[in-house]
């Protein structure tokens, strides 16, 4: 084990998500989760699952968020992180199979997220916009509408750990409604609690290839506009509403995702085709962050091993992996977490019934690209490959065998035929003694693996390591806490594999070349680790393949062909751009100072309320400022005049003005703004004034102006949400900085033209840096303009 003295961070996130009341350490947190699992057992055998869960957990196999947060509580919350919830095509009640129309569905996949789950949900069984609803007579307003209504719902829902509920809301590429389905997150504010993927099917891809017609159909039948634009029924019964290219659908998903970094691609015939399940299920959606294709009331039960934890004698010429301890911990894991399908509260019976007949669950690993380092090897290098491709092997057999050996003591699962199951893709690959083994004695789980995004977890238990997958994404970051007093607290967050090496090399030590972060390889090499590893995986991976801004958008669209091709179950990109705003930028190593200073009125004048009878007479001590910014149409720059007057010997705001014609906006706003802030700061309401004018925001993009500097050093543009807001936090900085020895904020921002000029458009308001570019990433929300880590789950 490396061990390294616990970040600060690291304790915090354990304690405010992970610890119950009264427990202090992460030793008491593993006590409570082991004896609640054990308990599942046979009396006489519980104490000793107990020590070898207690032990397992000690070494690095933990349980995925919901396991850890509350197994052993008497909350009434799931120990499941995420489900797939059913949808059909009627309003209320189920369908003649059993799927719950729109708002029972919604009514259900509340009380999932109530519970702590996140959902996943196929959205292709509602009829298409302008489709005839007959027990109405009337129109539906398509499947886009009522994801809008589930939108809304998540953002009500808290769900159980006082987060908010993920969502992954999937369409196939043959609904007529895919292209408003493709761009609607092009909407700023639409679907914020939703990731999107679009359903693709092999056909599609062919027909993609051979620049074929392609069809978008339903079973229900279109109004009579559509009809005599052209929708006709087809021979198996389905109505073709609109007939395109498979290319035109292609580059307008493409372009989408190139710009926005969604829709992702789920690849369902692959999916289905690798399926153990296949004779008994067909897949259509996935969880929340894409790791686990799911049937309806699916669940996916996950427990990630931090993988750093098994690396012997690190940073030295004999490290190595201990393969062996690797497979033990995996073993134990199996049983663990199959006993959680026994132990959870259930937020649906339909949940349980399906979970009961097929025992899903998701061993996986986190770390993987730390553990790499710590072995000397460049993450895309073939050594590299190779170790990944013995770890997800190694995982496999030893689950798979954990699963024989459990069916043997407590009984395959219900849905097992084992002529059936060993005819699916992923079955045939495995080894000939597994194989024969699960002819003979049957699985105790019907799936077995998963490798997840492994967000706060991995902060909270493994250092920091890598998340799942992945490379580290920077060795050293600023992560912005809120206080449960309405304050701040800012961390300087290290990535372990760094941490380790300075401590073993010291601080001034340069980082081997086998240090590789996410934005520093290809998307090739990014893609060449998804297919190593994906084989060995009876599930799927969530694994973000990082782009530059300037990758050609034809090599883009060949990526999502090549993993098509390749057998992958799905792709998810993400490229900086205009866009979506720059990435996390990796923070110099030597850069240490405070976060800058916010305006703070007490700092000016301790008596500020105090109301000024009128202006004095003649001239005033003013201060002119140079305010330089950036807005949709480019670079601007204008001059503002804070004119000061002392009172009892401090000296105070009073009044603010702005010479006329610089700017292309009518005057008379600028006038009346100025006019209407001079009064308020004789009536001592400048603070409310100002604090009321950084709320206003516009219809034509945010403004950059201006940095915050981080405790770090490291500086960030800022954003606001209209002039109006800008000139309020420029005349803000005009008076902290008053006196003061430090440059105003608008001192620091270039005329010059900057990639970062484009404003984001894509997501919601960043707490940090006010940029709208807050989209999930690797299941934590996350900002792609300034880096900023919020609440994962």
């Amino acid at each position: 084990m490396n061990s390294l003295p616990p970040q600060a961070i690291s304790q915090d996130v354990l304690a405010e998500k992970y610890l119950a009341a009264g427990e202090q350490t992460e030793q008491d947190l593993f006590e409570r989760v082991a004896t609640a699992l054990a308990a599942v057992e046979l009396p006489a055998q519980q104490s000793d699952w107990r020590a070898q869960f207690l032990a397992n957990l000690q070494r690095g196999a933990i349980g995925a968020g919901r396991i850890m947060a509350a197994a052993g509580l008497d909350t009434k919350a799931t120990l499941i992180n995420c489900f797939v919830q059913p949808v059909a095509d009627a309003t209320n009640g189920f369908d003649a199979q059993g799927n719950p129309g729109i708002y029972t569905a919604l009514s259900q996949a509340a009380e999932t997220m109530r519970r702590g789950g996140g959902v996943g949900y196929d959205f292709s069984n509602l009829r298409p916009r302008g489709a005839v609803v007959r027990g109405t007579n009337s129109q539906a307003s398509g499947p886009c509408s009522f994801i809008d209504v589930f939108d809304a719902s998540c953002t009500t829902v808290e769900s159980a750990g006082a987060r908010r509920g993920a969502q992954m809301g999937v369409l196939r590429i043959d609904h007529p409604d895919v292209l408003e389905f493709i761009t609607a997150k092009r909407q700023k504010g639409r679907w914020n609690n939703f990731n999107v993927s679009v359903g693709v099917s092999s056909a599609f891809m062919q027909a993609v290839r051979d620049d074929a017609d392609w069809e978008l159909v339903h079973v229900a039948a279109p109004g009579d506009a559509q009809i005599q634009a052209g929708a006709h029924c087809r021979e198996d019964g389905l109505w073709v509403y609109r007939t395109t290219t498979a290319r035109e659908l292609w580059d307008a998903i493409m372009r989408s995702a190139y710009d926005f970094a969604e829709p992702g691609i789920l690849f369902l015939d692959n999916i289905n085709a690798d399926n153990n399940l296949w004779y008994a299920e067909r897949i259509a959606a996935t969880n929340p962050c894409g790791e686990q294709p799911l049937p309806p009331y699916g669940c996916c039960d996950l427990g990630p091993i931090i993988l750093t934890r098994f690396v012997r004698e690190p940073f030295t010429a004999q490290a190595s992996f201990d393969l062996q301890g690797f497979a033990e911990a995996v073993a134990i894991q199996v049983r663990m977490l199959d006993n959680v399908l026994d132990a959870t509260v259930w937020p649906l019976p339909e949940q349980q019934l399906e979970a009961r007949q097929k025992r899903r669950i998701g061993v996986g690993f986190t770390g993987l690209g730390d553990a790499l380092i710590l072995l000397g090897l460049h993450y895309a290098s073939e050594a590299g490959l190779k170790q990944a491709q013995a770890i997800a092997r190694t995982m496999r057999d030893a689950a798979y065998s954990a699963s024989v050996d459990l069916a043997q003591e407590k009984g395959a699962f219900p849905l097992f035929k084992a002529k059936q199951y060993l005819q699916s893709g992923f079955a045939k690959r495995l080894p000939k003694e597994i194989r024969a083994a699960i002819k003979k004695h049957g699985l105790r789980n019907s799936h077995l693996l998963s490798i997840a995004p492994t967000g706060t977890v991995s902060l909270a238990f493994a250092d920091n390591a890598s998340n799942g997958i992945e490379p580290a994404f920077s060795w050293t970051y600023t992560r912005k806490k809120r206080m449960a007093d309405g304050g701040e607290q800012f961390y300087t967050v290290q990535d372990h594999a760094y941490r380790l090496y300075k401590a073993m090399h010291g601080e001034d030590a340069a980082l081997p070349d086998y240090f590789v972060s996410a934005l520093e390889l290809s998307a090739s090499e990014h893609v060449a680790m998804m297919r190593c590893v994906q084989p060995y995986i009876d599930t799927s991976i969530s694994k973000t393949v990082n782009i530059p801004a300037d990758y050609p958008f034809e090599d883009f669209k060949n990526l999502y062909m090549e993993c098509w091709e390749a057998g992958l179950k799905g792709c998810a990109t993400y490229r900086p751009n205009d866009t979506l705003g720059a990435v996390l930028s990796v923070n110099s190593e030597s850069n240490q100072s405070t976060v800058q200073k916010e305006y703070r009125h007490s700092a000016i004048n301790s008596d500020a309320d105090a109301v000024i009878e009128r202006r004095p007479e003649g001239p005033l001590n003013a201060v002119v400022d140079k305010i330089e910014y950036f807005t949709h149409d480019g670079a601007r720059r204008l001059y503002l005049v804070v004119s000061f007057i002392v009172i009892d010997g401090v000296e105070r705001p009073i009044e603010f003005f702005m010479p006329v014609g610089q700017t292309g906006e009518s005057q008379q706003w600028i006038t009346a703004t100025m006019r209407s802030l001079s009064l308020a700061a004789r009536g001592g309401l400048l603070d409310k004034a100002l604090a009321d004018l950084r709320k206003v925001a516009w219809d034509r993009g945010p403004v950059r102006y201006g940095y915050k500097t981080r405790e770090d050093g490291s500086r960030i543009p800022l954003w606001h949400d209209s002039e109006v807001a800008l000139l309020a936090y420029a005349i803000q900085s005009i008076i902290a900085n008053r006196g003061q020895p430090q440059p105003a904020p608008s001192t620091a921002a270039s005329p010059a033209a900057t990639p970062e000029s484009t404003a984001p458009l894509a997501g919601s308001k960043c707490p940090d840096c006010g940029a709208h570019a807050m989209i999930k990433k690797d299941g934590c929300l996350f900002c792609t303009a300034c880096g900023y880590v919020g609440s994962c789950g």
